[in-house]
């Protein structure tokens, strides 16, 4: 398992479109996930350690920020053939138990990873209403252990700020996790 950290906010950088699959077989695009006052897009998976150790996080934050306006969508890139873990019916699995309040969406051809510069899970994108990148950092201190409860929340109050005032923090620190499995085309 690699770890990973992502790469700087390009701020202002406008918001890919996509058309995916969720974990029932509706197709969604970007429109169909933006929220209002924009829209976090979350590249996360189901057997990395990184994103099981937010997990619960994750989804008390996307349900706090969808009351100010900011909708979410997670998408998961990653080969299932190499994590039976990441398997659509797993996928569908882990939107049930943790009661997801967003879109989990598969991208099996990995075109929306590859578009979005996507290097690990977890890989946050938190855009404004007029869907411009205002945050590429992480969810707290967490790691592959869940951090303390008293964290600061860096990535809610980062999208909180968004949705205020359209703009993110100068300062992001970025988030750490699990390679993206990539399809081998070679094989």
């Amino acid at each position: 398992m690699v770890s990973l950290e992502t790469p700087i906010c390009e701020f202002n950088k406008p918001a890919i479109d996509f058309s995916l699959p969720d974990v029932d077989g509706k197709l969604w695009n970007l429109q169909d996930c933006a929220g209002e006052k924009g829209l976090l897009v979350m590249f996360i998976c189901n057997h990395c350690p990184y994103v099981k150790a937010i997990l619960s996080r994750l989804v008390r934050d996307t349900a706090e920020l969808k009351a100010m306006g900011i909708d979410s969508v997670a998408i998961m890139s990653n080969d299932p053939t190499q994590f039976s873990e990441d398997s659509p019916e797993n996928m569908k699995q882990i939107a049930q138990d943790f009661d997801f309040s967003f879109p989990y969406l598969l991208d099996s051809t990995q075109k929306t990873a590859q578009a979005y510069g996507a290097v690990c899970t977890p890989d946050f994108f938190g855009y404004n209403a007029d869907l411009q990148l205002q945050y590429r950092g992480r969810l707290d201190a967490s790691r592959k252990e869940t951090a303390a409860s008293d964290v600061k929340r860096d990535l809610f109050a980062s999208m909180k700020q968004i949705s205020q005032t359209g703009h993110g923090p100068k300062e992001q620190i970025p988030s750490m996790g699990c390679s993206i499995k990539w399809i081998d085309v070679n094989g």
